[in-house]
């Protein structure tokens, strides 16, 4: 399931509800925005914030990505134990 979580520049967050992977608790966190043949998009898991997959983002861009989800991650986490924005 996702939520959605932010648009900032054109650019979409969207986070899972709290999973467990490996023991570990995590949230799944997408970055999206459009582009002529589809979209772009980066893929992570907080609390790492090292992205997993991506496509068409710079490396300035991602880099931007990841500063501002460790800045919203404890919000981001919040959200997702509770199942998304708009029920926390």
């Amino acid at each position: 399931m996702k939520n959605y979580y932010s648009t900032v520049n054109g650019v979409v967050l969207t986070h899972s509800d709290l999973a467990v992977s490996e023991n570990q608790r995590v949230v799944y966190a997408r970055f999206e925005r459009p582009n002529e043949t589809g979209f772009d998009f980066a893929e992570c898991a907080l609390p790492f914030c090292s992205f997993s997959k991506t496509y068409g983002f710079s490396e300035n861009e991602l880099f931007e990505l990841a500063d501002y989800l460790k800045d919203n991650s404890l919000l981001i986490w919040d959200y997702a134990q509770k199942g998304g924005g708009l029920n926390a």
